[in-house]
């Protein structure tokens, strides 16, 4: 019988193979244990299915599978970069946003306004950030709403001179039952951390081997969708993180409570991952949502990187001051 460790880059295709960490050592002996007390009959079952699989999944289906996969990787980029926002249409853009009143816009934060850092407490806002935002603030036309998972110290230690808003009480009794869960992940795999929040709980794996980083997020959110099947929770993937938090709670909730408040001329939404697409959904159909970097998406139109959001935000500023390029 095979006891395979579940970091090899077999083990993805070798699941009948009893999977073990390597690290643990009572882990190989209750595996080798196993192993010797499996009945004949299942061993050959097992066995079996590994060697058909094997025999179908030879090394010429393995290279065309990895050519399809570059080829759609391709289109995937032409697809998405199709609405990429061209001088053109930012020029349409910023002509709608210089006559209307009032305007609204929405910015997430991480992977938006800034990249992504191996470790999330690294993502400083840049002083030219800061800047262009408290200009946009300024304008009695507009409102500007960061909607971030972020802390709320860290946003406050960050963004202290704009006003916080709370939408709703939320509970957090519920976190001493997930982050055992989440602590046990970390430790299985170097390189990830759990963030705890007020109201949410984080598994980052940035720092994690990739490929073994993948395979943990896919069986974590099958364990934590089992777990919260009951509880009024939900299991949120995003760039590199699992995220859980209360039922109803998203970028969507949140827009829709702005958009409520008054009849807005110029609507802007941008974000970068699949929490994001809540929000998009949630703008109206004139509206601008802009999805930066590559992936499937409800927006409208796209942008490679947080730079150049902050490039184009700056182009609101100069509008308002009547120096557009």
């Amino acid at each position: 019988m095979l006891i395979l460790s579940e970091m090899a880059g077999a083990a993805k295709e070798l699941g009948e193979a009893i999977l073990i960490n390597p690290n643990y050592r009572e882990e190989i002996a209750q595996a080798l244990r196993e192993a010797l007390e499996m009945p004949e009959e299942e061993q050959i079952r097992r066995n079996q299915i590994m060697q058909n699989r094997l025999k179908r999944y030879n090394v010429t289906r393995w290279a065309t599978d990895i050519i399809n996969e570059l080829i759609n990787v391709t289109r995937r980029e032409e697809s998405v970069f199709a609405n990429l926002i061209t001088p053109p249409k930012r020029a349409e853009l910023l002509q709608r946003y210089h006559h209307a009143s009032p305007r609204l816009v929405f910015l997430d934060y991480d992977g938006t306004l800034v990249s992504y850092t191996r470790r999330p407490s690294l993502a400083n806002p840049s002083e030219e950030l800061l800047k262009i935002l408290r200009s946009l603030g300024e304008k009695g036309k507009n409102s500007v709403i960061l909607i971030s998972g972020r802390r709320k110290s860290e946003l406050e230690n960050w963004f202290g001179m704009f006003e916080w808003k709370m939408l709703k009480p939320l509970a957090a009794d519920w976190k001493p039952k997930i982050i055992p869960i989440l602590e046990g992940y970390a430790d299985r795999f170097p390189g990830s951390s759990v963030e705890e929040k007020e109201y949410s709980v984080v598994w980052h794996y940035r720092g994690a081997d990739p490929e073994q980083g993948k395979l943990a997020a896919m069986e974590l959110t099958d364990d934590l969708h089992r777990f919260t099947a009951n509880i009024d929770l939900q299991v949120l993937q995003g760039q590199k993180n699992i995220e859980v938090r209360n039922t109803g709670i998203n970028k969507g909730t949140a827009a829709a409570y702005w958009l409520s408040n008054e009849n807005y001329g110029f609507v802007m939404g941008i974000g970068d991952d699949l929490t994001d697409e809540d929000l998009f959904t949630a703008l109206p159909a004139d509206a601008y949502s802009i999805r930066v970097g590559i992936g499937r998406t409800q927006a409208r139109l796209s942008l490679r990187t947080p730079k150049e959001v902050i490039q184009l935000l700056g182009h609101l500023v100069r509008e308002d001051e009547g120096t557009a390029a």
